[in-house]
């Protein structure tokens, strides 16, 4: 039966294939795909984690049986059998060898699948002891990822596992999987994300998440349609439903009919004819019908980006979010080689072109690890995160500042500093980019000069503009966070999500008045956040008189067309109105 269910509009256009659903565990399983060649090996590690827990289950038989009623009662001898049952059914083991092998899943993510495919039979039972018998599926499946992970009860007969290798190396496209899929997940880590960044998927949809949320963020980087904020979707949509997503409207269809189907077919191919008319303004220089120059830049995660950035005609990175380099490493933080040849790589593969680095800048909803997050305190977007935690681990902040300098004897680097408000973080931070420099003079190790930049993302560096000018060469507007704490909303928070509004007065002026600050006393200012990648901003911000937008690569070919479209000497007038307007919004809409 069809039913759509409604989310929010993070990424166009339109994907249509089979869902795959992220199952939800108490433990922290890998999702990736392996090579063909590894099929075999995948499932003897699921044979091997089973048959671990086979061995300990009649261990455990062998005790109960040695013991009076008292200390075993019958009920645990029953238990113990119904567990042996489910860890040998046939369904259970053919199952998960169907992942693995036609659909190349890691062992894990074949055997989280397949509990999802057998408890929704359960669901469907009519007799409740039978239902209640998925309790004991989840746990013996619990039991057998412990196993294969190494760490399974203290009585478990152990044995040796195969080495799990790393997700990013094994993250392979393979032509025997060519059904379009569709991933459907509660929640994705930034970490989740980028494991599935070269990945086959043709969009995502979660139950959580706003529009600026990092899920949202890199499925707008890859181009690919999602929805995020869809609330209980991982729950309604079951493992390989046909599901269509509308990246435009926030809708997702389930179990669509043939009418359907060819309505979003051919909406579809539309957009697809759409990305090949832009693709013919890729070597177009961004100049508005009235000669204004505008610098196009791209935002970046990792150093391989560097070359996608310059296919999609970037003239430079204006945001390379370091803090990628350190998440998902179980506390083993990047040390100053590894990080100086990942700066190094992307300086060099822009070709001259700048890059702007912007010291690591976790916490919030980019925890380190996502086994790590921060539960301490009631809302880590106000604790220590960005510069607050570099500040308070010196050894780690020098340690990013000696490889970001060393990187810029390569090339043009600008470094810019999140999250600045205080005069004494400014003073704090310039006196250890100094000691950085002084260390690697001292010890005889080449680096090179760069461009000292500040986010603008705090409603205080805001008002504080001639502060942070007095000592930075550029200004950065990260749009994000300066919306979620002028607003005062968590901004992946999606049962707030509807009050993230870059259109508020409030928003408006305080960007206007740093773009203004920055013109007025000749030092470059650029807009960073998702505004500068939104087509319905783009004239907004010429009117204004923002001339740099930085945003994901995916972005730049639709917001250069806005910019050949607009004459920005006429944009200039309505832009002051609709930034006096008391809704800017309908100011916009009634123009």
């Amino acid at each position: 039966m069809t039913f759509s269910i409604h989310g929010l509009a993070v990424s166009r256009g339109v994907a249509i294939g089979r869902a795959v659903l992220v199952a939800s565990s108490r433990m922290d399983v890998a999702h990736y795909f392996i090579a063909a060649q590894d099929i075999e090996t995948e499932i003897s590690r699921v044979r091997t984690g089973r048959d671990t827990v086979i061995d300990e289950i009649r261990r455990l038989q062998e005790s109960v049986s040695n013991m009076g009623p008292k200390e075993a009662p019958q009920e645990l001898a029953a238990l113990l059998d119904v567990h042996l049952m489910l860890l040998q059914d046939e369904e259970l083991i053919s199952g998960v060898k169907h992942w693995i092998s036609d659909r190349l899943y890691n062992a894990e993510w074949a055997l989280t699948t397949q509990l999802e495919i057998i408890s929704r039979q359960f669901d469907e039972m009519e007799d409740a002891y039978l239902r209640e018998r998925k309790a004991d599926l989840e746990q013996i499946v619990e039991r057998v990822l412990r196993a294969m992970k190494g760490t399974a009860s203290p009585i478990a007969a152990l044995t040796p596992r195969a080495e799990r290798k790393s997700p990013q190396q094994d993250l392979l496209l393979d032509d025997t999987v060519d059904v379009p899929l569709v991933l459907v997940a509660h929640d994705l880590s930034p970490a989740d994300m980028l494991q599935f960044k070269q990945s086959l998927f043709a969009g995502f949809i979660t139950d959580v998440g706003g529009k600026t949320s990092h899920t949202a963020i890199v499925a707008r980087s890859m181009d690919i349609p999602a929805v995020v904020g869809a609330r209980t979707c991982s729950q309604l949509v079951r493992q390989d439903d046909w599901v269509i997503i509308d990246g435009d409207a926030g809708v997702v269809i389930v179990d669509p009919s043939s009418i359907i189907l060819a309505e979003y077919g051919f909406k579809q191919r539309q957009g697809e004819l759409e990305r090949g008319r832009l693709q013919r303004l890729l070597h177009t220089p961004a100049v508005t019908m009235d000669g204004e120059k505008v610098q196009l830049l791209a935002n970046i995660e990792m150093p391989e980006d560097a070359a996608v950035a310059l296919k999609a005609g970037a003239l430079g990175v204006g945001l390379f979010r370091s803090e990628f380099l350190f998440m998902g490493r179980q506390g083993r933080l990047p040390d100053e080689e590894e990080q100086f040849q990942a700066y190094k790589k992307a300086v060099e593969g822009m070709h001259g072109l700048p890059v702007t680095i912007r010291t690591v800048d976790v916490g919030a909803d980019k925890p380190l690890d996502e086994t790590l997050r921060d539960d301490a305190h009631l809302n880590p977007a106000l604790g220590l995160r960005a510069i607050r935690w570099s500040l308070a681990d010196p050894a780690m902040f020098l340690t990013q500042l000696r490889a970001i300098l060393r990187a810029a004897a390569f090339g043009q680097v600008r470094l810019l500093v999140p999250m600045l408000a205080h005069a004494s973080e400014i003073r704090q931070t310039l006196a250890h980019i100094e000691q950085a420099r002084a260390m690697l003079d001292h010890k005889g190790v080449a680096f090179g000069p760069v461009k000292l930049g500040a986010m603008i993302e705090i409603p205080a560096a805001a008002l504080s503009l001639k502060l942070f000018l007095k000592h930075f060469d550029f200004l950065s507007i990260g749009t994000n966070d300066l919306i979620q704490y002028t607003l005062a909303i968590d901004r992946a928070d999606e049962s707030v999500a509807h009050l993230y509004d870059p259109l508020h007065p409030a928003v408006l002026r305080l960007v206007a008045d740093t773009i203004t600050e920055c013109n007025a006393q000749g030092k470059d200012v650029s807009v960073c956040g998702e505004m500068a990648g939104d087509i319905g901003l783009t004239k907004l911000l010429l009117g204004l008189g923002l001339r740099s937008f930085s945003m994901h690569p995916a972005q730049i070919l639709a917001v250069k067309q806005e910019i050949l479209r607009s004459d920005a000497s006429r944009l200039q007038p309505w832009a002051t109105r609709v930034l006096e307007a008391e809704d800017p919004a309908l100011a916009m809409a009634a123009t």
